[in-house]
């Protein structure tokens, strides 16, 4: 049976909220009970709800039974900041940003908690690997919509993200072909282009603007006025929100300022501006946003999450502390968090990029 000393284990789920974080808590609660007779409790707003005192909520078996189609996490999740480094006046009036660590593993201990769930992206595996240097015993499953963390295959979330998107840009197909139509679909990817690379094939984009090839945007209007002259006047594209010109930056709506990260977003439109001028065509653009995150997961994020769930469990009864369950292949491992933590990019030069240039797709 294994971990003998475990009576109460807890679960969180930080950083941004992903189709499949509530399987994976019902995965977690129902494995440790039904395998392991443990207590599960869920601790609401990722690592910040271990500081600000909240309450741990009961994880009953009999709850947890209709989360597999529910979309977000019934926890909550928070994304902002680094929970581990607070910002504490100094004698001389300077601020200073301490780490806080022991006091964080100081209160999953005064929560009575043996073990921890950490369900998350690389911002999450790195506050739980330091917390395990700290004395923490914590394991992690992986989640993000955007695919990016090294050591495992897919992460889940990631297919509800690619199906809504997918379902986007058909549907502006239909409406580009009727007013012959240039259609910028701006998706999720702020350092790595899965979301864009797998849409725009699966979509047909003409053209694919990722965050790992700088773009010349001459090439995206030379594609389109060739489509244009052969009789094709409508066309796709599809664009990362973290894409960037050769030579140039990233574009954000709010500029990031002390601790807190900027927000990317408007590459889109400053594309859409650009196509405009350089094709003489009418171009919309249209900006998906959170509604990739939203909704209820697909079949196959359900599948996923729940084999992370469980297997999360298992890995806590081995007492592996500070390792993560992943995917590789069709087999389920574990891998060092510091380690999977590692971001996970499109290959410029990989096989699926070169697959998509000689479907005729250009990537600037």
């Amino acid at each position: 049976m294994g971990g003998d000393d475990i009576k109460r284990i807890g679960i969180l789920t930080g950083g941004g909220d992903a189709p499949g974080l509530n399987a994976v808590i019902r995965a977690v609660a129902l494995t440790a009970r039904n395998r392991y007779g443990w207590e599960v409790v869920g601790i609401r707003q990722g690592f910040d709800g271990l500081l600000n005192g909240a309450l741990p909520q009961p994880m009953a078996s009999i709850d947890m039974y209709d989360l597999l189609a529910r979309g977000g996490t019934i926890l909550g999740a928070v994304n902002r900041g680094n929970p581990l480094v607070r910002a504490v006046e100094q004698p001389d009036g300077t601020v200073a940003q301490v780490d806080i660590s022991d006091e964080i593993v100081g209160r999953i201990n005064a929560l009575a908690l043996d073990a921890v769930v950490a369900a998350g992206g690389d911002g999450t595996m790195a506050i739980a690997h330091q917390l395990v240097q700290h004395g923490a015993r914590i394991v992690g499953v992986p989640k993000t919509i955007d695919n990016d963390l090294d050591l495992t295959d897919v992460t889940f979330g990631f297919d509800t993200a690619i199906l809504t998107a997918t379902e986007a840009l058909d549907k502006l197909q239909t409406t580009a072909e009727s007013h012959d139509r240039v259609m910028v679909l701006e998706v999720m990817g702020r350092n790595s282009g899965w979301i864009a690379l797998k849409t725009g094939v699966a979509g047909g984009a003409d053209a694919i603007l990722i965050p790992e090839i700088p773009y010349d945007i001459r090439i995206v209007c030379e594609k389109i006025q060739t489509l244009r002259r052969a009789g094709r006047v409508y066309s796709l594209v599809v664009v990362a929100e973290g894409a960037a010109p050769i030579d140039g930056e990233q574009e954000y709506y709010i500029k990031g300022s002390g601790m807190m990260e900027g927000r990317l977003g408007g590459i889109g439109f400053h594309i859409g501006n650009i196509l405009a001028e350089c094709t003489d065509a009418e171009v919309r653009v249209t900006v998906l946003g959170h509604v990739q995150r939203g909704g209820p997961p697909t079949p196959r994020d359900r599948w996923l999450a729940t084999r992370f769930g469980s297997a999360a469990v298992h890995l806590i009864a081995e007492q592996r502390w500070g390792e993560m369950v992943a995917l590789q292949g069709t087999q389920l491992v574990s891998v060092p968090m510091e380690r999977a933590m590692q971001l996970k990019t499109v290959d410029p030069d990989g096989a699926m990029v070169q697959m998509a240039r000689d479907l005729g797709i250009v990537f600037g």
